[in-house]
Order: structure tokens, then sequence, then C-alpha cells
């Protein structure tokens, strides 16, 4: 079927009066097979400033509602979502090019979130602290913050979103949000969910809204003194140009930024489990996750074993059209992602490194499809962990070191400047242990025995390092989307002063 026809009819059950236009700078394309899917204009500047007038305006009104009531627009946002998961999901494979079950997999990831936050509007606790000062109570509060940005990238082009205006939303803050120019029909069939679920519980106009354009459009949203926080999903490079940005005017950065993922695998680990981490997060949206797997660091005694199984499965890796149920592996998102991939393979051969799979642009997929990006996912034995390997490709390119001792792996490990997630392979309580304390993985996110790309909602997800330092999702991260007070009641009649200061 033609993708575009296919995308708007799904765009059409999915509410979206989405009106191309002829003229539009703004192109709508499926990595699929690289047709237009239509075109759309940018925002001008003034439009994004006239967003976020609109949006403070609603926040005004939205911060007095109390927070379980708050909790009822996500929870008509999650249930929308339940009812059109099959169609947003196809939109995702069709726009970002992820297989069927990831598309429906990130609008599960939706859904999720929203019953965090619904349960979580119920929950958002200060403490009571001790005083040292008689007759006096002491404790904080968190109130809304206000306007929130979120400008979200291409390969999860719902879910972060999601994450940051669920919880913003609960927490009595608007959100105008910047998707990525690569996947902007996606974000109107969100952007029209949201807007039912808000005509359903009478939620304030203007509270939410999109700002489609390139990067004035983000621009205008860091520089908007109106913009309290900023959450930026992205490569490292735009991380450091939207957080001087953002601090000049003393703004707030939620960033989430590169990754160079690694996982170790020791001499005790369970193979089989770790031939099946491995692919899945290496492979997994044709290594286009933050969290993809990028080097694997193998103890030399399990080396040629792990790597006979490794390159077995890669081979029979069924690459094509994401929209069948068949494929495992999609496209890339576009020229400059295969240009950046055949380097990236190119460098570590000049290094030293013995291309051991793939590597190459899979024609037969390219040509059953239309078009494309195809590539077969590859597997390099680098000699060290040279430049290009400390790097990080946005593509299913997978690294191999070997080490000999446990604490060479760590060093291995740790000695990339991004510090998102990690995991080990091992069955030694003392190595897994030590990989989770604090002379082990410098990253965000570390874990034993499980691949290392997929996160459940519960926990915060972020990194360290260049990877920006932010935290969103589980946990805590709604403290992010809040302002703390701090607050000390006298019910005495008597004045006294901290640290026994007299002052009469």
């Amino acid at each position: 079927m033609d993708l575009s026809l296919q995308a708007t009819q799904l765009l059409d059950r999915l509410g979206a009066d989405v009106s191309f236009v002829d003229d539009g700078d703004l192109e709508c394309r499926s990595p699929i097979d690289g047709s237009l899917l239509g075109l759309l204009r940018s925002h001008s500047a003034a439009e994004v400033g006239d967003a976020v007038r609109r949006a403070h305006e609603a926040f005004e009104q939205w911060r007095v509602v109390p927070a379980p009531v708050r909790g009822q627009l996500v929870r008509e946002l999650g249930e929308l979502l339940r009812e059109h998961k099959e169609d947003l999901g196809a939109l995702v494979s069709i726009e970002a090019g992820k297989v069927v079950s990831e598309g429906l997999g990130e609008v599960q990831e939706m859904i999720d979130i929203c019953d965090f936050a619904v349960g979580l509007s119920r929950q958002l606790h200060g403490v009571t602290m001790t005083t040292e000062r008689p007759g006096h109570r002491m404790m904080e509060q968190w109130h809304p913050l206000g306007v929130v940005a979120v400008i979200s990238a291409f390969n999860f082009p719902v879910a972060v979103w999601s994450w940051n205006a669920a919880l913003a939303l609960v927490c009595g803050d608007a959100v105008v949000w910047k998707p990525s120019e690569k996947t902007l029909l996606t974000a109107l069939a969100c952007h029209t969910l949201l807007t039912r679920a808000a005509e359903r519980v009478g939620a304030p106009d203007g509270l939410f809204a999109l700002a489609l354009g390139t990067r004035e459009v983000g621009q205008a949203l860091v520089d908007d003194p109106r913009v309290p926080l900023v959450s930026a999903t992205g490569s490292t490079r735009m991380g450091k140009e939207v957080s001087p940005r953002v601090a000049a005017r003393l703004g707030r950065s939620l960033l989430e930024l590169g990754g160079n993922n690694a996982a170790i695998v020791a001499p005790s680990a369970d193979l089989d489990l770790a031939v099946r981490g491995i692919a899945f997060s290496a492979v997994g949206t044709a290594g286009q996750r933050c969290t993809s797997l990028r080097r694997v660091i193998v103890h030399e005694s399990v080396k040629d074993e792990l790597l006979s199984q490794l390159t077995a499965a890669y081979e029979q890796l069924p690459v094509g059209s994401p929209l069948e149920d068949s494929t495992l592996v999609g496209p890339l998102i576009d020229e400059t992602a295969l240009a950046a991939f055949l380097a990236a393979i190119g460098q570590a051969q000049d290094d030293g490194g013995t291309l051991l799979t793939g590597g190459q642009q899979d024609d037969e997929a390219s040509k059953a499809t239309g078009g494309g990006c195809y590539v077969r996912p590859a597997i390099v034995d680098m000699p060290e962990q040279s430049e290009i390997v400390r790097s990080e490709t946005f593509a299913p390119l997978l690294y191999v070191l070997t080490y000999t001792d446990f604490d060479e792996a760590l060093r291995l490990h740790n000695d990339v400047t991004q510090g998102l997630s990690s995991s080990i392979f091992t069955l030694d309580v003392r190595e897994a242990e030590t990989f989770l304390s604090v002379v082990g993985s410098d990253c965000g996110i570390a874990n034993v025995n499980i691949g290392r790309a997929g996160a459940e909602i519960g926990g915060a997800f972020g990194g360290e390092k260049d990877t920006g330092g932010g935290r969103e999702s589980g946990s805590d991260a709604w403290k992010n989307y809040m302002r703390r007070t701090t607050n000390t009641v006298n019910y005495s009649t008597e004045l006294p002063l901290a640290q026994g200061v007299e002052f009469i």
C-alpha cells in the first residue's frame, strides 16, 4: 500500500485533521522507502511566543486545580491511547521506521506513564522536618513550576514526550512541545488525542501546544524567559548548545543526550542469555536508541564462543520493511545516518578493527521496499578502544573489546565521555555487586544479566557525564517539574531564632 495513503488513513482514524500545504518547508517522509507523506509549515518565532503566552495563562488556572483532578486529564489520555494503540503504533512505524512490536511498545510505554502519573497525582508529597525551635513546625512543599518546553528526538517520537507531558500536567504545569522535524505526524496525532482528553475534563485552552519547525523554533523556546524548564532529548552536541542558553537566563535544563553503552561479558556468564540480550540491545530500532548497545567488553576465555554465537545470530536477522511482522531490523532514519554508519566502519577498520559480519548497505531490503536506507548490522572486533569506539554512531554498529581481569573491564567500560546505560553478564555475585557499586559502572543505569536497551517507566531514566545528568519517567523524576518551598510555622508565643542567635 502507498505509505502516504496509509498514513492519511491512520491520521483520520486517530481524529487528526492534518492539513498539508503545497509550499510547506517541513517534509514528512517515511524512512521505509523515503517517500514524501506531505508538507507542513514551520511555526514562526512569533507563533511560538504566542503559544508560550497562552500556555502561561493556562498554567495560572491549572496550577490551582487539585492534583488528583489534574490527574483525570492524564487518565483520559491513557484511555484514548489504549483505544488507538494499534493505529498510533502503526503511524510510529511508518514515520520512525520502527518494527511493528516496537511501534506498539512505544505506545504501551505512553499508557504506562499515564497510569504512573495518575497514581502520582495523589502522591505529590513534601516532608516534615524536625526543628531546633520549640513551638515551631518546619516542612517543605512542592508547587507547580510553570510552562515546560519539551524538545524530543525522532527515535522515540511519542514516548519521551509522554514521559514529560504526563508528569508535567499532573504537577500543574503547561507544556509546549517541539517534536523532531522527522516525526511530525505522530506528534500531531498525540496532540489530537490530548486535545480530546482535555475537552472531556474541561482543561483550560492553551494548556499544551505544538511548536513545529527546526532549529529556530527550538531556540525560541530555549530562550523564552517564560519557560522555566526545558526538557531536551537529542545529541550531546545539541545539549551543549541548549544548556548554556537556558542557564544564561537562569532557567532549568533537563537533558537526555548521547549514550555509548557497554555490556561486560564475564567468564561465568550465561552465554545464551548474553547473546539474546546483546542482539536486541544492539540492533533494536536499527541501533537508533540512546540506550543501544555500542560496545561489548568480553573476557578472553569466552570471547571466541560468544562471538561465534553472536555472529551466527546477526547473520540470521531479518532486515526489511518494519511493517512486516517477520522483520527485526528496519531502516536507518535517512542518508545522513547511513553515511555515518559506513564512515564509522571504515574508520574502525583503519584503526585495526576486524569486521566480523555485516557493515554494508542491504540492497535487497532497499529494493524490496522501493527505497530507504537499510544496512546489515555490524560487529567489529577492535584491538583497543580507539576514538571511533569512544564516539556514538547512531546505527547498528557493535564494537567488541577484550579484557583479562575485571579491573581492566571496568576501566574500558568507563573510559568514554557518555554515561547513560550499562550492563554486565555474570553469575559471580562479587562481580555483579562491584559493577553496581560506587567503583563500578559510572552510568545512570546499571543492570545485571539483562540487555541494555529497553527500560520500565517505574525507574528514573537518564545518565551522567555527556549524557546530561537528567532524569525522566519514574521514581522521583516528578520533582523536576515542580518548585520546592521550605516553610516554618511558629505556633508559640515566643520568637526564638535559629542557631541560638539573640536579638532584642
